[in-house]
């Protein structure tokens, strides 16, 4: 925690937090505060997350590492390191990464 005047805020480093498994994907969470939930998804090769709708929730992913597929209802998004997604209230998002190297994506998602 970093403190400058009377103001608080975290600071944590994203590499620190690439943690992997070889029988699933690793889900890290860096903060939460309030509806707000901000955490790092990490898949090896042939890795994915289940199709899963976020209701009532924002969800900002950014792709730290790596290239993968995002799938929003069942429309095909091919993602590399740096690009942005924003995925919105029911819509129905799954991951994969059928790349050979790891995939790390930074995830926001925010409760209404």
């Amino acid at each position: 925690m970093i403190s400058k005047i009377g103001v608080v805020f975290m600071l944590k480093n994203i590499a620190e937090f690439q943690e992997f498994n070889q029988s699933r994907f690793v889900r890290v969470n860096l903060f939460q505060e309030g509806n707000t939930t901000a955490f790092l998804l990490n898949l090896l090769p042939g890795q994915s997350v289940p199709p899963h709708p976020h209701p009532n929730a924002n969800v900002y992913l950014h792709v730290v590492e790596g290239e993968g597929t995002f799938i929003i209802n069942e429309k095909e998004l091919p993602v590399s390191q740096k690009d942005v997604v924003h995925c919105a209230d029911q819509e129905v998002l799954q991951i994969k990464n059928q790349s050979d190297e790891p995939l790390s994506v930074y995830v926001v998602m925010a409760k209404s």
